[in-house]
């Protein structure tokens, strides 16, 4: 096993505090609460990525969420058809454009009116498009293995597995099936990982296994292919405002290339850059260093006075 995870973090024993926060449309949404609610510092907000679920955070929630030094609340959304949430019966308002005006929901409802993102992949372009909705609420930005520039490589093997997953018949064969699909670009990850994995993807309902996630979600990926690739989204970076902005990069990842993160930090001279050695698209938010670079990355965004 690779030396990193003999000190991964285990999450601590459920404290949260779960809500259903109805969207501008009427759907209710998922969110997972923790931590103090009046901490005096600044919020964090999670986002997962196209096909993930809050469980994705169970690893870094309750570092933020606890620590003893700065403890914060750290809020988790299910995007509108994954999780708990519900799902969506217009397949396409699965679009980024509606799940960020979802988060905007779910602050408002909270009374939450500035806060850390931290976005893994979807998640990330969702704090994209926060920029142009609502720069005010972005008081920093963790971008977890993804950019202005997606890479094809990456796009075409999402659009390969995302909502096409043989169900299984049992646990067992559900871990076996991520370990298949996803064991290359995920090296280190143990047998009781990939169960955790499969626990995330799938419940068992009366015997039978549901995914976690709406299969209609991945529908916006039928356009994409090497003809058609996605519009480079710089102009939306360049509209974030002067706030702390990280991105983490999986070292084995073909969605976000080197090439992008380095256009990242010219841009932005002070972005924060880590790279995680043996992960791939997206790293999993579960290694010991990892979650310290967070850590110390939200701790900094408390003393960055309000964009005017």
């Amino acid at each position: 096993m690779d030396a990193r995870f003999k000190d991964t973090p285990r999450p601590m024993p459920p404290s949260h505090r779960d809500h259903f926060i109805a969207a501008p449309d009427g759907l209710k949404l998922h969110v997972r609460d923790d931590g103090p609610r009046e901490a005096g510092r600044l919020p964090v907000i999670c986002l997962a990525g196209l096909t993930r679920t809050v469980e994705d955070f169970d690893a870094l929630t309750p570092v933020l969420a606890h620590d003893a030094g700065a403890p914060r609340r750290v809020v988790a959304i299910d995007s509108r058809g994954r999780g708990l949430s519900e799902r969506d019966p217009e397949p396409a308002n699965y679009t980024i454009a509606v799940e960020a005006a979802d988060v905007l929901a779910v602050a408002a409802t909270l009374g939450i009116g500035r806060a850390i993102i931290v976005g893994t992949s979807r998640g990330g372009l969702i704090a994209l498009t926060l920029a142009a909705m609502m720069p005010a609420l972005l008081a920093g930005v963790v971008f977890n293995d993804v950019g202005p520039v997606l890479g094809m490589a990456g796009l075409l093997r999402i659009k390969g597995y995302a909502g096409r997953i043989t169900r299984p018949t049992s646990w067992a064969e559900a871990a076996r099936a991520h370990k298949a699909l996803f064991g290359r670009d995920f090296p280190n990850v143990t047998d009781e990982g990939w169960m955790r994995w499969a626990r995330r993807s799938w419940r068992e309902v009366d015997g039978r296994f549901k995914g976690t996630c709406d299969p209609h979600v991945a529908d916006g990926f039928a356009a994409i292919d090497p003809a058609n690739p996605p519009p480079p989204l710089w102009p939306l970076y360049d509209a974030l405002p002067d706030i702390p902005l990280m991105v983490i990069r999986g070292a084995l990842s073909d969605l976000l290339d080197p090439e992008t993160v380095a256009g990242m930090a010219a841009r932005r001279p002070r972005l924060e850059v880590w790279e995680v050695p043996g992960e791939g698209h997206a790293p999993l938010l579960e290694d010991a260093p990892t979650i310290s670079r967070i850590a110390a990355f939200v701790r900094r965004c408390d003393g960055k006075a309000p964009v005017a």
